[in-house]
Parts: C-alpha cells; structure tokens; sequence
C-alpha cells in the first residue's frame, strides 16, 4: 500500500514539494524516490531521519516543548500548540501529527505566517468541517466521539485522543471492513479491549464478501482476555448498535462510535441529540 501511494510522490514537480512523515520508514522512503524536494515532519525533532535531513539543508517540521517548529538551516519558526485548537493543546497526538503535515504545506506555498495562524487558530473538526474525523458532540452531559477510524493504527491513535479526555466510564460502539486481514479486524478490537469498559460489536451493511456474522467473530476474538472490557454485545445494524450505545450513557461518560456509513450516522447522531 505505500508502495502504491508513494506513486504521489514519484509525480510532484522537479520544483514542487512533498511532506511525508519522517518517522514512518515506509513514508521516509519514499523520499529517495522524488523528483522535488521533501520536508519531513515528526513529534521528535531529534530522531535520527528528521536530524539527518535537517542537517543537509532541508525543511523538517516538529513538535519542541509546547509548539511546532519549522526549521530550515539554522533558521526556525515557532507556532504555539495553544493557538492550534484541533490539537486540545498538543494532548492530542495525531491531531499534531495533522496539524504538522498541513503547516508544512501551507509553508511550501509560501503562505503568510500570520494568515497560517489565523488558520490553525479558526479550524475546528465537526461534523460540518470534517465529517467522521474525531467529531465531539455532547449527549445528556456525557462525550460523544464519531470517527471513521477502521485499522488497528487509527485505533491506537483514538485509544490516546481519548485517554487525554475525563470520563467515568467508556464504551465504543465498532463494526469491522470484510476485506480487512483477519489479523486487522483482530488487532482493531485488541487495543480497544485495553481502553474502554464496555464494547459494542455489529455487522455493518457491506459485508465485502464476509459470511454473515464472520466480521463481528473475529472482533470478538480480539477481545479475550481484554484486561479492560468487562461487556461485549454483538448488534446486527449500525444505527441500532448506536443507539443501543447512546441509551446507556449517563453524564460524565464516554462512548466512541466507530461508524461505517459516515454521513448517515452523523446524521442520525445528530438527529438524537436534538431528541435528548
């Protein structure tokens, strides 16, 4: 698959720019094979790919203390995390990791610095802006998380996001892609068993050449011996596992919907919150 997406990179411009993610080797490599210039980007300023590339004259992008640094040369420019609420501060690691990779495109347009933090200070990912990417809503006092989230990295990266975010308890509602690995489908419900209290399991509506109810075994599976999770219900329907979901919650927790039909189960969200 990045060998595939890399085909990107291989068609920027002899004077164009690409920005990849310099502390992914699979993202890395693919510098080698760019006709334009790269800028990396990265949470550590010191790790090894990033310092190397710095230090033969070109961009690199990273988080220092409480802000992103760009840094070209000797030359370096600082935009507070405080003035990027997308990232919640900087407590929110893959919203940095976003954040980073748009400034240092924003800096190969050679775009304003000002316009640039007006940017970052004005963005917000809701439902409107960007539909199933970490949308928070409230519910009868309780957090609300919609994402499109569905491989086991996108669940890592949500298991941190809401960590940083006060709850009296936690379930997540998921359903799996059939043509996922095996391995995937196991792995996505593995590091959700170490996070959340209750798990909500259902069989979306495009099954990708899965047997009924096959997707939904395989994430239970990766459920035993979950050192968390003390609840598992198996749904058959996205809506209905949603709202099985929102009629547990009570103020003060927190429930992270995983959803599959991206637009229609904002909607439908946004549809019992009116109701609430």
């Amino acid at each position: 698959m990045a060998w595939v997406k890399g085909v990107v990179v291989e068609n920027v411009a002899p004077d164009g720019m690409a920005v990849l993610n310099g502390e992914d080797p699979l993202c890395a490599a693919m510098a080698d094979r760019c006709p334009g210039s790269v800028t990396l980007f990265g949470h550590d300023g010191t790790h090894p790919v990033l310092a190397a590339h710095r230090a033969r004259a070109h961009r690199v992008v990273f988080r220092r203390g409480d802000a992103i640094v760009c840094a070209h040369r000797e030359r370096e420019w600082r935009l507070p995390l405080s003035g990027i609420p997308l990232t919640g501060g900087g407590a929110i690691g893959f919203q940095v990791a976003n954040a980073m990779a748009a400034i240092a495109a924003t800096w190969a347009l050679d775009m304003d610095w000002d316009a640039m933090r007006r940017g970052l200070a004005t963005f917000v990912s809701d439902a409107g802006t960007v539909p199933g990417r970490f949308n928070v809503f409230d519910y009868r006092g309780a957090t609300v998380v919609a994402d499109y989230g569905h491989n086991p990295d996108a669940m890592a990266a949500l298991v941190q996001a809401v960590s940083t975010m006060t709850a009296a308890r936690r379930s997540v509602v998921i359903s799996g892609a059939g043509d996922r690995r095996d391995e995937d489908l196991r792995g996505q419900t593995r590091i959700l068993g170490e996070a959340f209290d209750e798990v909500i399991l259902y069989q979306d509506a495009a099954q990708r050449g899965r047997a009924d109810g096959e997707v939904v075994a395989l994430l239970r599976e990766g459920l035993a011996g979950a050192s968390r999770t003390t609840r598992v219900d198996a749904i058959n329907g996205e809506f209905v596992a949603i709202d099985a979901a929102l009629a547990r919650l009570q103020p003060g927790h927190l429930c992270l919907i995983l959803v599959d039909q991206v637009q229609e189960a904002l909607d439908h969200i946004a549809t019992r919150i009116r109701q609430a």
